[in-house]
């Protein structure tokens, strides 16, 4: 477990020391929970959305995108059941006075549960070497087999309990599993309380008429209040789907864990509009979809699962999780979940507009079932930068920090670097810098010795760095360097657009998704 947060300090510290992510009004302290994507974090973020969003749209012939506002009619939240029904149980600790999400502790204690686990597979690995059968081991093994039905009765009684809102069970099963405060060490705690999560404000042009609105706690019921607009304009037919990106905000009291949890964060969301009764064949479908995409980072296939929700949201009759293994273990990266026909139903009544389907082929007019995919962006960005920061021994008692980031994803693609800063390699460095500029990000440095610019590359995440020397001068050739072998190759200088198109370019990646 220490070597795992001692893991997490370093992820957060090369965010800031490399321009991934500052903490917001730092200069004035600093607010909780609140982060500022630097130059390099923006880059990135932006990436990722862009491979989600043509991945997610462009490949797909049914799927359409929207940008729907942050401000909605307050009866939209109504109608969700976001005012009556979106809160966190919390519980206090009387001695250090801070408040926790109980399912959170809950959840937490479950995952130190893991770490067994894991203890137990690397002393099997130890002991049967190559021939270790980890799947097998997982089901066969009695004291795994236990502790693993010891997690599922944990969670599957908070999943009930917090379903019927039986909030002292929550806090009896804290009580029982010994669960102590992080701060004080203390079991000392309080009740556990609803608390809702919406953030609201006034809209009006004075605050006798001002009416109350909310900053949206998700981006979702923006796509089903324009589902008969995309649909009729679309001409869709279907099933089909609507996608989007963007800001949603929530009042979590317990914000940690650095960008994972935050008050203002990005969400990307797919909601898929299916015939009533084919909802749980597409849910089986999107659920590998998406396991599939996240697999293309290659981050290791390893470290995702999937975990199947024990108490389902009031719209649901499927939920899962695609889970990813942080630092701090493995946690919620996407939610897949069949939301059934609620949300289009809830808006037809609180607006007193239908809002249905004509299906020429079953020649029946029907409210559609839903599923939908929601993947965190901040999570994303927190599973990839976590995933891709490795230090690694190069011998002789060297050592480097690398960023080993998906080369499509990269803030920066390529790093021109001149040897000398004379002798005219500035000046051809500069044309292959403005040649290469048009299509991706590219970086100049002329700073330190070629070996201290790798090395600054490298922390950056830079796939490829071109080096121009005095041969450039004879014969027009660069020497490229690939980050992750560190090996390098002469090549021409007029061929480095193509090389680095089947290297870093999205439409290579997307293709391989195909």
């Amino acid at each position: 477990m220490a070597k795992q947060e001692d893991q997490f300090k370093k992820v957060i510290s090369h965010c800031k020391e490399y321009g991934f992510v500052f903490q917001s009004s730092e200069i004035y302290d600093g607010l909780s929970a609140v982060y500022d994507y630097a130059q390099n974090g923006s880059e990135l973020k932006k990436n990722i959305r862009e491979y989600w969003w043509k991945s997610m749209v462009q490949l797909n012939d049914n799927i359409v995108g929207i940008d729907s506002a942050i401000f909605t009619h307050p009866k939209v939240w109504k109608a969700s059941g976001h005012v009556d029904a979106f809160t966190d149980p919390l519980i206090d600790n009387k001695d250090s006075n801070k408040r926790y999400r109980a399912d959170v502790l809950i959840e937490d204690y479950v995952a130190k549960i893991d770490t067994k686990i894991e203890k137990e597979i690397k002393k099997a690995v130890k002991r049967f070497g190559e021939d270790f059968d980890k799947a097998q081991f997982l089901e066969t093994n009695p004291k795994v087999v236990a502790y693993k039905e010891k997690q599922s009765q944990i969670l599957s009684r908070m999943g009930k309990s917090l379903e019927n809102e039986d909030l002292d069970d929550v806090k009896a099963q804290i009580e029982e599993l010994g669960i102590v405060c992080p701060i004080s060490g203390s079991k000392n705690w309080t009740d556990v309380k609803q608390f809702n999560l919406m953030f609201d404000t006034k809209i009006g042009a004075s605050a006798e008429d001002a009416t109350k609105l909310y900053l949206r706690p998700e981006t979702a019921q923006g796509i089903f209040i324009n589902f008969l607009n995309v649909q009729k304009t679309g001409r869709m037919k279907i099933p089909f789907g609507i996608a989007q990106t963007g800001k949603a905000f929530r009042n979590e009291i317990v914000a940690r864990q650095f960008i994972f949890r935050m008050r203002e964060f990005e969400q990307m969301e797919m909601q898929y509009f299916v015939a009533p009764g084919e909802q749980k064949k597409w849910y089986d479908i999107w659920k590998e979809k998406r396991l599939a995409w996240h697999y293309s980072l290659g981050l290791g296939e390893d470290n995702y699962r999937f975990h199947d929700h024990d108490k389902l949201a009031h719209y649901a009759d499927a939920a899962a999780d695609i889970e990813y293994r942080f630092p701090f273990g493995f946690k919620e990266l996407e939610g897949i979940h069949s939301r059934t026909d609620f949300d289009l139903k809830a808006h037809q009544e609180f607006s007193g507009k239908k809002i249905q389907y004509f299906d020429n082929e079953r020649e029946e007019t029907y409210t559609p079932y839903v599923v939908e995919t929601s993947v965190g962006l901040d999570r994303l960005f927190l599973a990839i930068i976590s995933g891709s920061l490795k230090e690694e021994d190069l011998g002789e008692g060297k050592t480097r920090t690398v960023l080993k980031l998906p080369f499509v994803l990269a803030p920066i693609k390529v790093a021109i670097l001149p040897l000398v800063k004379k002798d005219g390699l500035p000046d051809i460095a500069k044309k292959i810098l403005a040649d290469l500029r048009l299509e991706y990000s590219v970086a100049y440095d002329e700073k330190d010795s070629v070996g201290r610019r790798y090395r600054r590359q490298d922390s950056l995440g830079t796939p490829f760095c071109v080096t121009i020397d005095h041969q450039t001068i004879e014969d027009n050739t660069v020497t490229i360097r690939n980050r992750d072998t560190m090996e390098q190759h002469r090549i021409k200088s007029d061929e480095l657009a193509d090389y680095l198109n089947k290297e870093v370019s999205m439409s290579t990646w997307l293709k391989r998704l195909k």
